[in-house]
């Protein structure tokens, strides 16, 4: 039997890994199944993991909500280190950290995965810069006053270790916006005269979208840096919510 591994990203399970399961493994909101995942959007028994011969395969048990992988629906599905699988509200990733690292290392190509325009095409990701709200849009809009407050009061340990975190978090996004391209063609290869075209007077950045295109291309590996920054902060989230489950880990 084949041990995988499963991280929640999303959902409120999200910071918990599932380790060194064995196959099959089953997902579902009965405590029967091998990860049990709250949520009323998750049938009973929603999905099995097995292997068959030397790959893993994902299956729908016939959901309600059905199964998404890398943004699909999918009844079966062969699953590679670093697909993202949607059940209900909950976001998982198959694969361990150094899994997907070495899967990136050794086949960056991926050219079997279906995805959709928003999530992904090989070798290249591609982000969509309007993306899709689905039937809930309120997942979407958590904060509708805007940002929350920072906490007053703070030890000066606290303040910097509340600033070290930040920066951490700053830090990793901007490095990843910093390694997007745009897929909209130059002014001169869409024309194909090898001459820039000249903007009119008076155009703003804010006006510049046929430049910009409406999606942001990041190489592969950037945006699983993108889902493992995600789950460290679903693991900070958890821990301080559940500190009593991360003190012992280490002893």
């Amino acid at each position: 039997m084949a041990e995988i591994t499963i991280q929640v990203l999303e959902g409120l399970e999200r910071g918990r890994v599932f380790e060194s399961q064995q196959t099959p493994v089953t997902i579902g909101r009965e405590d029967d199944n091998t990860i049990q995942l709250n949520d009323e959007r998750i049938s009973r028994f929603h999905s099995k993991i097995q292997e068959d011969g030397d790959r893993i395969i994902l299956t729908d048990l016939d959901s309600t909500n059905g199964t998404r992988v890398n943004g699909r629906p999918v009844q079966l599905r062969v699953l590679q280190p670093g697909d993202q699988v949607a059940v209900g509200r909950c976001l998982l990733i198959f694969g361990s950290s150094a899994e997907i690292a070495e899967h990136l290392g050794t086949s960056q190509a991926r050219t079997q995965q279906d995805t959709t325009a928003g999530i992904g095409v090989a070798p290249d990701i591609t982000l969509n810069l309007h993306p899709h709200v689905d039937d809930d849009p309120e997942l979407f809009d958590l904060f509708p006053a805007g940002p929350p407050e920072l906490p007053a009061k703070l030890t000066l340990l606290q303040q910097a270790q509340l600033s070290d975190l930040i920066s951490f978090v700053h830090d990793r996004i901007g490095s990843i916006l910093h390694a997007a391209e745009s897929d909209e063609p130059a002014d001169d290869e869409k024309l194909g005269t090898g001459e820039a075209v000249e903007e009119p007077a008076g155009t703003s950045p804010d006006n510049r979208t046929r430049t910009m295109g409406r999606h942001m291309v990041i190489p592969a590996e950037t945006w699983q840096n993108l889902l493992a920054l995600e789950m460290e902060l679903a693991v900070y989230l958890r821990s301080i919510a559940e500190p009593s489950e991360f003190s012992g880990s280490n002893g």
